[in-house]
Parts: C-alpha cells; sequence; structure tokens
C-alpha cells in the first residue's frame, strides 16, 4: 500500500511541477502529462435522499450501479449537503461560498450576481490546463455558469404521460406515473450518451467531465419496467411517529408543510404509490449511471480517472410529515457521497465522519495538484481518503433560508432557527429524530459546544429572480 500512496502523491506533486513551472510543462510530451494528471469524472444526482444500497437506509431498493461504484472507493456514512435546495446546494460546493455568505437561499436566488469574481470549482480546472465539459445539470438549471465550461449540453428531454397532472393531485410538477418510454427517450440517456462521446475524443489535456442526472427530481415519470421492479405490495413506508411534530419550535412546523403534500397525498391514499415511483425514478437513475461508468471504464484513460458521485441534497416522503427537501432533519440534509482516486483510495472502504459536499472542491484541487484557494470555505477530505478513521473535528452544517442552520456531529443533530428555536437530536438512540431534546438542561453543554459552529453572519438573501420559486 505503501508503494501506491507514494506513486499517487509523486503525481499530484509532478502536476503542481507542472503548473508552477510552464517551461518544464512545454517540454513535456503532452500525452505524458495526460498520463500523469488524472482526468475527473464528476457525477451529479438531482433530489437523491439515502436511499441506495450502499447506505441501507431503504430495504429492497436496486442500486446495483451506485452500490459496486461505491465499492471501488471510499463511501462515505455521513455526507450532508450546504443547503436542502438544488441551486444554493450547488452553488456552495461549486464556488466553495457558504449560503451564510453568499445569500444564496434558494432556487430563485441568481448565485453569480452576488459573486460576481468568484472562480467556480470546474473555472479553476479549466484555468489550469484541464478540458472541461459538462453534460445534465451540474449548476442550477436555471443559473448555468457559461464561462464554467468549454463545452456544455443541458438536460435532455423525457417523454411525460398523455393526461396531466397523472397522479391526480393536481399539485404541478409533484406527480408521477409510468411513461410508455424507452431508456433511450429519456432525457439522462442523452445526457450520457453526449457525454461518452466527448469522452472518446482524442484530446492532449486531462479532461473534468461533469455529469448531471435529472432522475429522480419530480415528476417521478420512468419507464414502466422501472415501477414494475417495486410491486405496491412490497413497499414499506418510511418510519413515522404520528405526533412527530409536537415537540418542535414553530419554524419547524412551518417548513414541513404538512397541510399540503403530506396531506394531499395521505388522504388520497397514495403514500406507497409515491414511493414506488420515488425509487423507480431512483432505478432507472442507476441504470444511466451503470451506463456511464461502463463507457468510462473500457478506456484506457478510465484507468487514471478520479470519480466522484454525489447527490445534491436529501428528500422526505413523509417523515416529519414533510416532502420534498426545504428542511434541515437528517432525510433532507443526508446525501450519497463516492469518491474513487486511483492510486489513492482502496475498494470496499466506508468513512463515518461529517463531511459536507463543499469539500469537494478543496479535495479535488489537492488531488489533482492544482494550486491551492485559501478563501475556500471547506476542507479537503483527502485525509479521509487515505485514512477513513483519521481524526476529524469538524461537523457539517447545512443552511435553509436566511439564519436556519444545522450542525450535524457524528452523534448529534443541532437545529437553530432564525426565531432561537431550537432541535436538538441524539442520533445514538434516536436515528429517525423524533425526540427533541433542546428544551432539556441536560444538554446545555451539547448544544454550546455544537453552536461554535454555526456561521457567524447571515448575509441578505440575495435579489431574486421573479417566476422561479422552489422546485
Amino acid at each position: 500500500m505503501k508503494h501506491v500512496l507514494f506513486r499517487f502523491a509523486a503525481l499530484a506533486a509532478l502536476a503542481s511541477l507542472l503548473l508552477a513551472h510552464p517551461a518544464t510543462a512545454q517540454n513535456a510530451p503532452a500525452k505524458q502529462q495526460q498520463q500523469q494528471r488524472p482526468n475527473v469524472l464528476f457525477i451529479a444526482i438531482d433530489d437523491l435522499n439515502d436511499w441506495i444500497g450502499a447506505l441501507k437506509n431503504y430495504p429492497g431498493v436496486q442500486t446495483p450501479n451506485l452500490d459496486r461504484l461505491a465499492k471501488r472507493g471510499v463511501l462515505f456514512t455521513r455526507a450532508y449537503c450546504a443547503a436542502p435546495s438544488c441551486n444554493p446546494s450547488r452553488a456552495a460546493l461549486l464556488t466553495g461560498v457558504r449560503p451564510s455568505t453568499s445569500g444564496v437561499y434558494e432556487n430563485d436566488n441568481p448565485w453569480r450576481p452576488v459573486l460576481p469574481s468568484t472562480v467556480t470549482l470546474p473555472q479553476h480546472f479549466m484555468a489550469n490546463g484541464y478540458e472541461v465539459i459538462g453534460s445534465g445539470k451540474i449548476f442550477h438549471n436555471t443559473y448555468n455558469d457559461p464561462k464554467s465550461w468549454h463545452a456544455y449540453s443541458g438536460p435532455g428531454k423525457s417523454p411525460v404521460p398523455a393526461r396531466p397532472n397523472a397522479n391526480g393531485l393536481k399539485r404541478g410538477h409533484f406527480d408521477w406515473s409510468p411513461v410508455s418510454a424507452r431508456d433511450e427517450d429519456m432525457g439522462d440517456y442523452q445526457v450520457v450518451s453526449w457525454a461518452l462521446e466527448r469522452w472518446n475524443e482524442k484530446r492532449s489535456k486531462p479532461l473534468f467531465l461533469a455529469v448531471g442526472m435529472t432522475r429522480p427530481h419530480l415528476p417521478w415519470y420512468a419507464p414502466q419496467k422501472y415501477f414494475d421492479k417495486y410491486p405496491l405490495d412490497k413497499i414499506t413506508l418510511p418510519t413515522i411517529k404520528g405526533n412527530d411534530l409536537d415537540d418542535i419550535p414553530a419554524e419547524g412546523k412551518r417548513l414541513a408543510l404538512r397541510s399540503g403534500d403530506h396531506k394531499a397525498v395521505t388522504e388520497s391514499g397514495q403514500w406507497k404509490q409515491a414511493v414506488q415511483a420515488y425509487l423507480a425514478s431512483i432505478t432507472f437513475m442507476d441504470a444511466m449511471v451503470g451506463r456511464l461508468l461502463d463507457g468510462i471504464d473500457k478506456t484506457e484513460q478510465g484507468r487514471n480517472t478520479i470519480i466522484v458521485l454525489w447527490g445534491d441534497h436529501g428528500w422526505n416522503l413523509g417523515e416529519k410529515q414533510h416532502w420534498r427537501k426545504f428542511g434541515l432533519w437528517e432525510e433532507t440534509t443526508r446525501v450519497p457521497l463516492m469518491i474513487v482516486a486511483p492510486g489513492l483510495t482502496r475498494p470496499g472502504q466506508t468513512c463515518a465522519r461529517t463531511v459536507n459536499l463543499m469539500d469537494l472542491y478543496p479535495t479535488l484541487v489537492e488531488l489533482c495538484g492544482l494550486p491551492q484557494k485559501k478563501e475556500l470555505e471547506a476542507a479537503s477530505l483527502t485525509p479521509l481518503l487515505k485514512n477513513p478513521s483519521a481524526p476529524w473535528d469538524r461537523p457539517s452544517v447545512t443552511t435553509y433560508l436566511r439564519g436556519n442552520h444545522a450542525v450535524r456531529s457524528e452523534r448529534w443533530r443541532y437545529i437553530r432557527y432564525h426565531d432561537g428555536g431550537e432541535e436538538l437530536y441524539d442520533h445514538q438512540g434516536d436515528p429517525h429524530e423524533f425526540t427533541n431534546l433542546a428544551g432539556e438542561p441536560g444538554h446545555a453543554a451539547v448544544k454550546k459546544d455544537l453552536a461554535r459552529w454555526l456561521p457567524k453572519t447571515d448575509a441578505p438573501t440575495a435579489p431574486r429572480q421573479t417566476g422561479r420559486g422552489r422546485k
């Protein structure tokens, strides 16, 4: 193992040398540069919570391709988003700037106007010798950043049911249904096809390839065969507690929106149908990831490629009488995260440290030997890739709307709302977060310790773009 780690460190050092000394880089053959500097495959999944086989949080979910990728490197079992909403989560990850610093708290807050000179993760790779291309949803669709890509192809188009509001709830894109379609007809299939075509092109530079899957984002439309994998009589509903909201503060109750989606789903008797559709969308997405991995793995350059797969935030399906993202609890914030770094990670490793998606920016910078960016509000995960049990004293912080934050350590979740309301959960004995301990005097020291990690300032909410709303 030592010689493998040494080889990886040597390659990273060489990459740094080439970047620091342009003359050296010019004298090195282009093919040699490509071999020495790793490619990056950066896979983003939209609205995927922790319902994947490798995380064992939903019985019977079928994600064979994500599971096999997790076995190739390090699976982070306590990874969390910076914000439980697409735009602020992705903006934070790709810029290294916290929502509480930028003011980008919601999906209708354009991020570039408030961060005009910020260098994004793909831009940093572009500036340091990489060809950078993207396909599908990487930034939030509305606010893609053209100057972050040498080439970019957006999400494809998928067929929709013949009947609008297929589930009968009439709640906009909160809809689900099988569609009469082949895999090839779906947008995510088109996204993978474009990415693989670009991957197989000849080039003299290392490649940063970002591929963003839209499913399992709403609406949950997928080919019938994926729904057939989850018969309704085999569906398990999430574990819930009827009075779960009784002990949480008013702001938490407000965010749960129990009189909206939850009421519509339960009163129509479609809870199992909703879970089925979410699972079907997950398994369809997994098949597309498998197709992507197969295409990468059969090429020579695939052996010199760092693979990162992440979900942008969690998703509730009735826990806390809440649906969708837009909350600060475990299911709304926990995400899949796995990293395969040839020469550094070992197959079959898991890491239980609490990490944040924002940590990916400095991690990839370090792994690829790029100049460090001290302004990033995150920490490199490289020590945990070398040793998943290494000391790590950083809890993960998630922000939703201005002044509302959750701090997640390996044992505790502490939530503080803008009005001072609090929640505290002990995951050692309460993994479903049923019992709010914030009001118990015996836990004052725990709250104080976790509160140290709350953002010191909360930037004003960035200007909104009218009509974008919550999706």
